[in-house]
């Protein structure tokens, strides 16, 4: 019996070995200042996280435009590397704390180093030391690009206003900025287990009962969350637009409150997400449809004419650097600067 079960499991380790083995063969090696490989398991990977992203399975032709993308990224770096352009750590923590931001307008907050560890992963699948080499990599990609190609993108041109009056008249019956109010909150977060729940929902009545109607009241209590272990956060919420993308983000109920509330009135607590809450609404902005020179992000003070006017030229960098990257693409990939392995693309 004993050595029919090593049988057994010595006739399973070749399976598991062979596995192994072609996971590690090369799926293709870039080749412009060293030889760089790139694994088949790097490349699963990759195809896995498309087919996850899509969710459908990728066909042959797909995966090999997937492993040609990844050619392309280090025929760059490694042209980057050649030609000494980098990006410094500081650069890529002012990328990082821009995604900060967002998080902030998001929460209500400043997250803690855990929250916006939990919102990377979630948001890219990646820890923070594998999301902050990936920034690196791709502001090094960009940087490479612009600078090899500035030419191009220098012969940019600015949206003219008869350029931006003509695309807001093709546009301007979807000019609509929603019922908008801009809140300040008062929050007291809460852990996954029952008690810390039942201490933040007894905070969050007890300064409920304290505010009362008071917006002086109210402002006293945001004033205390600055205070070291006050054990709740205040400050303005930004604005919140009346639409599904908001309520996805807020939770229904919160923005029922929201909307029902006067400016200056204070609500009962609400239970969110990430804790208990108690706004005030400090601005109200009906729907309306739009001209050239209204307001159309609120947070901005963004007119609708720059917006359309930087839409337009984003569209145009986006041109020039579709343009740019193919063209440096095709000079990279000029001459022996890569092998693919046709034999290890199947499984």
């Amino acid at each position: 019996m004993k050595r029919r079960a090593l049988i057994t499991l010595f006739s399973f380790i070749p399976v598991v070995w062979a596995f192994s083995q072609a996971d590690l063969q090369p799926a293709a090696i870039v080749n412009l200042i060293r030889s760089e490989p790139i694994s088949v398991k790097q490349l699963r990977t990759e195809v896995e996280t498309q087919e996850q992203t899509t969710r459908r399975a990728l066909n042959p032709q797909e995966r090999r435009t997937v492993l040609d993308m990844m050619i392309n990224e280090r025929l760059i770096l490694q042209a980057a590397e050649r030609d000494k352009i980098t990006v410094s750590d500081n650069e890529v923590t002012q990328q990082i704390n821009q995604f900060r931001a967002q998080l902030v307008q998001t929460i209500g907050r400043e997250p803690t180093e855990a929250e916006f560890a939990t919102a990377v992963r979630n948001q890219t699948g990646l820890d923070m030391t594998a999301f902050r080499e990936q920034l690196r990599r791709q502001l090094i990609y960009q940087r490479y690009i612009t600078t090899k190609k500035q030419s191009t993108f220098e012969s940019i041109k600015v949206p003219t206003e008869q350029e931006i009056a003509r695309e807001y008249n093709l546009r301007r019956s979807q000019l609509v900025r929603p019922d908008t109010v801009r809140f300040s909150m008062i929050q007291v977060p809460y852990g996954p287990d029952a008690a810390s729940r039942t201490r933040a929902r007894e905070l969050a009545d007890r300064l409920s009962r304290e505010i009362g109607s008071s917006s002086s009241k109210f402002k006293e209590v945001v004033d205390r969350s600055y205070v070291p272990n006050s054990g709740y956060q205040g400050g303005d919420g930004g604005y919140l637009p009346m639409n599904p993308e908001a309520a996805q983000i807020v939770g229904q109920e919160f923005m029922n409150v929201a909307f029902n509330l006067k400016v200056n009135e204070i609500s009962k607590v609400i239970e969110g997400q990430l804790g208990y809450q108690i706004i005030t609404i400090t601005e109200a902005h009906a729907m309306k449809s739009l001209e050239l020179d209204d307001v159309f992000r609120l947070e901005a003070r963004m007119t609708v004419r720059d917006y359309i006017g930087n839409a337009m030229l984003q569209e145009r960098q986006m041109e020039a650097l579709t343009k740019a990257t193919q063209e440096l693409i095709a000079e990279l990939r000029a001459g022996k600067t890569f092998q693919v392995f046709e034999r290890n693309l199947t499984w």
